[in-house]
């Protein structure tokens, strides 16, 4: 199985529809804020109805964090389209005077103790809830669960992976042989996730009021705010939303994964497996008995936890790098893996360095145990995508010049365009701006009848 996904087979035995084919589905949170760029206190808005029930629009940790959920789709444009519709409502219906953060890093925060946990209904699944969201405050912060991202969530299509396993012609069982398939995604989604930190990184400052373990690593201070001048991404920094321990789970199979999680939980490292925080997460069946049911029913999908919100979308997330990320992960399934024993903790580091050095021109990584220039390694990296990308066809050269854009001419990054935002209006100033733009654009297309001709079907109690 090791070298069984290659270019050869893909170009001799698939077209490129075939390999193209896939599922994608969007999670994106956000800050409800008032004006001056403080936190909104008051309940999730009634009109957007239960939040247990609601499939599209609901909170994560607080009532001021709204999450808003898409369905799966078979295209990036259509999970992004729908991804705008809710941003649209979600700024159509919330107060006149509060608006969507749009940054992972928080706003101005008031006292922890004063930060609202998100508020359900009195049946076991909402106590539960409830009780879920205050262990976690309290073996974590509160403030720490405020920060913010998107969750890109993919499977292929169930025709080409059954075709491959056709092709295969093993002893295994369908289950395990797509088990192994997104087994090995994830393993050297790991070992390169460091490339979506450093292209999607876009968190790079803060206000005073939030973690002070994030604050002391920014190297400048103006006034109440905090930013730096190296870092792509404090989310994904050594003091982001990450367990208090560091956890290997094997990947080499399913079960010895879940092994691993049950052990985890059983030494109360963990309270539950939702509780591993990882850039990437298998995905089951059932939601609710997620390691019971990745046992029976096996993998379903994945989903992609290390984007950042970027502040330059109004979804958060664009398109492009939604197409990006749908080629890094075809290059994932294709290219050869290391068999350097020290991976995820060599992984782990990498992750850390580019999050918080990232804009430093010379930074070096740590490659099989050796140190490499940054620059260097994303140039291989591009070099193989874009050879997988043309030897197979794909139609992803837009996104491919983007990519090696942001490699050779390093401003363009999210991150420094924000640091050049920050350094000249602020922090706060720059962030509410951008969210009160947000909801001017959000109102001018529901007022310009954008959305007549379109049939969306979602969770709520209002019209557009």
């Amino acid at each position: 199985m090791k070298d069984f996904f290659n270019i050869e087979l893909l170009k001799s035995q698939f077209t490129s529809d075939e390999i193209l084919g896939a599922n994608f589905g969007l999670e994106r949170e956000g800050l409800r804020v008032h004006s001056d760029g403080r936190l909104s206190l008051t309940e999730h808005p009634e009109i957007f109805g239960d939040k247990l029930k609601n499939p599209n629009i609901t909170t994560d940790f607080s009532e001021s964090q709204v999450e808003m959920i898409t369905p799966t789709f078979n295209t990036t444009k259509k999970a992004h389209d729908f991804l705008l519709y809710l941003t649209d409502y979600v700024n159509k219906y919330i107060p006149d005077d509060e608006y969507i953060w749009n940054q992972s890093i928080p706003c101005i925060l008031p006292p922890s103790n004063e930060i609202p946990i998100a508020q359900y209904a009195n049946d076991e699944k909402s106590v539960q809830s409830y009780k879920y969201r205050q262990a976690l405050a309290k073996k974590y912060g509160t403030k720490k669960q405020l920060i913010s991202g998107i969750h890109y969530n993919f499977s292929f299509k169930e025709s080409t992976i059954r075709k491959l396993y056709q092709i295969n012609n093993s002893n295994k069982s369908y289950k395990q042989f797509k088990n192994e398939l997104y087994l090995k995604i994830v393993r050297n989604y790991l070992r390169y996730k460091w490339v979506i930190i450093y292209i999607t990184g876009c968190s790079i400052a803060s206000h005073e009021s939030f973690t002070c373990d994030c604050i002391k690593l920014m190297n400048t201070k103006h006034l109440e705010e905090y930013y730096t001048t190296e870092g792509v991404s404090f989310r994904n920094a050594s003091c982001g939303y990450k367990n208090l321990i560091k956890l290997f789970p094997r990947y080499d199979s399913l079960e010895n994964f879940i092994s691993d999680v049950n052990s985890y939980i059983d030494e109360g490292k963990l309270s539950e497996a939702k509780e591993l925080y990882t850039q990437i997460r298998m995905k089951s069946k059932n939601p609710n008995n997620l390691l019971e049911s990745l046992s029976e029913d096996g993998i379903s999908y994945l989903e992609i936890r290390t984007v950042d919100i970027n502040s330059f979308d109004i979804c958060g997330l664009s398109q492009e790098d939604m197409n990006f990320l749908h080629l890094f992960i075809i290059f994932l399934l294709i290219f050869d893996e290391s068999d350097y024993d020290k991976w995820q903790e060599e992984s782990l580091l990498n992750e850390e360095l580019v999050a918080q050095f990232g804009q430093i021109e010379h930074l070096e990584l740590i490659k099989d145990g050796k140190k490499v220039s940054i620059n260097q390694w994303l140039n291989i990296i591009y070099d193989n995508m874009k050879s997988i990308n043309d030897k197979l066809n794909l139609t992803f050269d837009n996104e491919l010049k983007t990519f090696k854009n942001r490699i050779d001419n390093p401003k363009n990054l999210y991150s420094s365009k924000l640091l050049n935002l920050v350094k000249g209006e602020g922090y706060i100033n720059t962030q509410v701006q951008i969210a009160k733009n947000n909801k001017k654009e959000s109102l001018e297309r529901i007022n310009s009848g954008y959305y007549d001709d379109k049939e969306y079907e979602i969770g709520f109690k209002g019209d557009l």
